[in-house]
């Protein structure tokens, strides 16, 4: 065992104690698998395997490491091997525990751990080498969970998925996938955030041979991948963490503390060793499979005693989070670490030498709840309402914000997120394709779970397929169009992305019409400058004056509204010449007509660039 590594461990500053723990191939250069666990109160600790029938008395692990490091090299053992951790409690109980660094799992409802070689040739290094944290990029995540991706009622595996998967990713110009966990866990309900293996990447779609050519070949199509991560809290299952040597090893002692709401087990992010624990699963995950970035889930969890922010900060807690951002910044460089994160705490993605939390972006929740309650409405009530359009932008200079419509949004009684849309049949995809181009224009990076694209119905089942036989049906197969044209445009224009997070490259053209429900505002690149109207109400405005900062011509390039989208085509066909006189305290103007429900972007044109956006 690597004594740099062990001692890092019980310094709470490990993010490759997995390189140590649990079980490797040729350990010591002979033909044998070296097996290591921590458990400090254990009596004794036993392998038991397939290579031993599951004997007791066969290997006994020795104990290494006086701070609770029990070990053993068995000779014969290899991969495809089945084990488990006979282990003697502190009070004398004996109980059978999967390892906890495991790396792969039988599937459920069997809970053996596997013998595997983690080895693999990759062929990604080009994106490796190019890959930002994109903070001067697009970034577009198509959030999905694997096993529900699927058609025609095959059965998902990793590599099943993957010529279809980069075609689609690629066809609708998403720039990452971020993956629903797919760390090991028991109940397929759980959608993977109740995890047992952290270091187990789930066997119900293959091999971890078969995840790692899944994520080589999208990388090598110029997508990234984004692995959700959970370690605020793990099943309560016997054979997992809980209790592991007889004591709250891995989760808080006192009752109050150790018990979540999602009646899992919490994490004592106090530990030194629970720290370096989940800090290694975070660096595997990044480090072995060449992960893009991480979502940290529950991120309110992790500030707030049980997320109470009535109980306090949980002072131990934030001491993790800040060094494991660090940690894995510092060693993995250009990874990305998003908060998901419900609560107001301040400065979450400023850097841990300003008291930040280290994270590069967070979620805005309170962008996301405002603006479905919005589109909610009759639009008759918007005028009573329109801070929850204009509000987010007084504080979005204040983080890194990613801008989500989660797989949370579309579940338990919620509805779809056009189901959401207040009106008919027409009327809500009218306004879906509004609240998307709102979307795409505002500040901020985007997240979207599948099926949002086209116009998904139903409410998201992990047993069920995405029902793309919606696609035989013209409005949802015009949404999808409008959906891929919108992302292309996001992808495409620096000023939809190029300067997020700076307030000089967003301006307001008028805030505050309430009387028509219309809000317009100005992206900005230092090359370029787009034009926004969002016409929230049903109301069609003729020849309407907007203010615009620039001379010349305005183009059209993006209309919700138009024909191939299923729309009432009131379009601006035609450039669009701005005239001078101050309009919304603007010295130009310019006229243009705009539809109900209509999201409109114009492209202030110069003389080098004509180009055209769409085939």
């Amino acid at each position: 065992m690597k004594s740099r590594v062990i001692n890092a461990f019980f310094e709470g500053q490990s993010i490759d104690s997995y390189t140590s723990f649990g079980a490797h191939i040729g350990f010591e250069q002979t033909s044998g698998v070296r097996f290591s666990v921590y458990a400090p109160a254990a009596k004794s600790v036993r392998v038991i395997g397939s290579f031993n029938d599951w004997n007791p008395d066969s290997h006994v692990m020795q104990k290494v490491d006086n701070r609770g490091v029990w070990s053993i090299f068995i000779v014969g053992a290899k991969a495809g091997d089945y084990y488990k951790y006979r282990v003697e409690q502190a009070d004398g109980e004996v109980v059978d525990k999967m390892d906890p660094y495991a790396f792969y799992s039988e599937l459920r409802p069997n809970t053996a751990s596997i013998v595997v070689d983690l080895k693999y040739e990759w062929s990604d290094q080009e994106w490796m080498d190019k890959r930002t944290r994109c903070f001067h990029s697009p970034m577009n995540i198509y959030e999905m969970h694997l096993g529900a991706w699927k058609t025609n009622g095959e059965e998902v595996t990793y590599r099943s998925i993957c010529e279809a998967l980069i075609a689609y990713i690629k066809e609708m110009k998403f720039t990452h996938v971020e993956f629903m966990p797919l760390s090991e866990y028991p109940f397929d309900g759980s959608w993977g955030y109740q995890t047992s293996g952290y270091f187990s990447a789930t066997s119900r779609y293959g091999s971890i041979q078969d995840l790692k050519y899944l994520i080589n070949e999208l990388h090598r199509n110029n997508i990234g991948v984004i692995f959700d991560f959970v370690p605020v809290h793990f099943v309560m299952d016997n054979y997992a963490l809980r209790n592991f040597d007889g004591t709250h090893l891995y989760e808080y002692e006192k009752k109050y503390d150790a018990f979540s709401e999602w009646g899992t087990a919490n994490f004592d992010l106090h530990k030194e060793e629970v720290r370096s624990f989940l800090m290694s699963a975070a660096g595997y995950w990044l480090s072995e499979f060449h992960g893009d970035g991480l979502r940290i889930d529950a991120v309110s969890n992790i500030i707030y005693w049980q997320g109470n922010k009535d109980r306090g900060i949980n002072e131990g807690a934030l001491t993790f989070i800040r060094r494991m951002n660090y940690l894995l910044h510092k060693h993995l460089g250009e990874v990305i670490l998003i908060a998901e994160d419900s609560s107001d705490f301040e400065n979450v993605t400023s850097n841990i030498n300003n008291l930040g939390l280290g994270f590069d972006y967070k979620w805005d929740l309170g962008w996301m709840n405002d603006t479905l309650e919005y589109f909610k409405m009759d639009p008759v009530y918007r005028q009573h309402n329109h801070n929850k359009i204009n509000f987010s932008m007084s504080y979005f200079f204040s983080e890194n914000f990613i801008l989500p419509f989660s797989h949370d949004e579309v579940v338990h009684g919620k509805a779809t997120i056009v189901n959401k849309m207040w009106g008919s049949y027409e009327e809500k995809f009218a306004q879906a394709r509004l609240l998307y181009t709102y979307m795409y224009t505002h500040p901020g990076k985007k997240l979207n779970f599948m099926g949002n694209e086209i116009g998904h119905m139903r409410e998201f089942d992990e047993e069920q397929e995405n029902d793309w036989f919606l696609l035989e049906y013209p409005m949802h197969d015009s949404f999808k169009r409008f959906m891929k044209d919108l992302n292309t445009l996001y992808t495409t224009q620096p000023a939809l992305y190029q300067n997020d997070y700076d307030y000089r490259y967003f301006e307001w053209i008028d805030a505050d019409n309430t009387n028509e429900n219309l809000f317009s505002f100005i992206r900005k690149s230092d090359d370029e400058t787009l034009v926004v109207i969002l016409n929230m109400s049903p109301n069609t405005y003729k020849n309407h004056y907007f203010g615009v900062l620039e001379d010349g011509l305005y183009e059209e390039i993006l209309n919700s509204e138009k024909d191939i989208y299923s729309g009432s085509n009131i379009i601006n066909s035609k450039p669009v010449k701005a005239l001078e006189k101050y309009v919304d305290y603007k010295p130009y103007y310019i006229k243009i007509d705009v539809a109900p429900f209509a999201g409109v972007i114009l492209k202030h044109v110069n003389k080098h660039d004509k180009n055209k956006y769409f085939e």
